[in-house]
């Protein structure tokens, strides 16, 4: 190591270290949540990796927000996994899966949570936890209208998968609503906003096109996986490697483009939609959030 990286290193090293402190208090957040709501997290697929990854992804994408600030994209997070366990895996049918949406819906909607389901029970603190928030007035119907877009977008790959009917590419990009990105983003910008926010559809716009670069990473890291679990993914598709590649690129690129109006007014939710995408770039080269079957 020159003099040069002896010097400048430690400061690197402080900074990553107060990151991973914040990732450390919201993993212990995300365990309570677990241990609250044990029927929604199985133990298996939901390990201590899976809390400790999550909770590093939202601390590095957002470095300038405490744990506090941080609580509903980690609780969104967690919740919206235990969402895709249940359409994904534990559902049998789309019938099923239909049930669970409609209840999810009624519930963000005002509705009670049924008796021992966890999965509304969740969403119903989520939901009452933003209400308190300044911005609701103004992003409580786009919250609610995100959940429906993954909802809808949940069920729809799941009738795909019961027709062992795949999609087009175009089709499987314009339904990335299922990875709940755009849901958790605007329940953390929801959470931690003011009174006064950027223009819903602009903040929108930037954050699908970061969704959809995320999804496309994270089929090219878990395409493993998803063989073994089941699971669509583009290359399950017909399309090759390089041709997604190529396509990510150019989204990645277009995602930066209308991220950057928002720089001006909004600069920490700019910066954590780009650096969500860069996360997750160098994330899914390595490892993948879930734990076993």
């Amino acid at each position: 190591m020159t003099a040069r990286n002896v010097l400048t290193s430690p400061t690197r090293a402080a900074e990553c270290g107060a990151i991973c402190a914040v990732a450390g208090q919201s993993q212990r957040g995300m365990r309570e949540w677990a241990e609250a709501y044990p029927r929604l997290f199985a133990p298996k697929p939901f390990d201590a990796a899976l809390y400790s990854t999550l909770s590093l992804a939202m601390a590095f994408s957002g470095p300038w927000f405490t744990a506090g600030q941080l609580r509903m994209a980690n609780k969104a997070t967690l919740w919206a996994f235990g969402l895709d366990w249940l359409v994904d895996y534990v559902a049998t049918s789309p019938r099923e899966a239909e049930d669970i949406a409609r209840r999810c819906l009624e519930v963000a909607e005002g509705g009670s949570p049924l008796p021992g389901d966890d999965l509304t029970r969740m969403l119903a603190d989520i939901r009452d936890e933003l209400g308190a928030s300044p911005a609701f007035p103004v992003l409580g119907p786009v919250w609610r209208a995100e959940l429906r877009r993954m909802l809808e977008a949940m069920l729809r790959e799941t009738r795909w998968k019961a027709a062992k009917a795949g999609p087009t590419f175009e089709e499987y990009l314009d339904n990335a609503d299922n990875l709940g990105f755009s849901f958790v983003f605007f329940s953390h910008w929801l959470y931690v906003a003011g009174p006064d926010v950027a223009d819903p559809a602009t903040v929108a716009e930037a954050g699908r096109a970061v969704q959809r670069v995320i999804r496309l990473l994270n089929d090219l890291g878990t395409y493993e996986r998803d063989v073994t679990w089941g699971d669509l993914n583009v290359l399950l598709l017909g399309v090759p490697r390089a041709e997604v590649e190529r396509r990510l690129a150019g989204l990645a690129a277009r995602s930066r483009e209308l991220i950057a109006p928002l720089r001006a007014g909004s600069p920490e939710l700019a910066g954590y939609l780009e650096r969500q995408m860069d996360f997750c770039a160098g994330f899914y080269q390595v490892g993948d959030y879930w734990g076993g079957l």
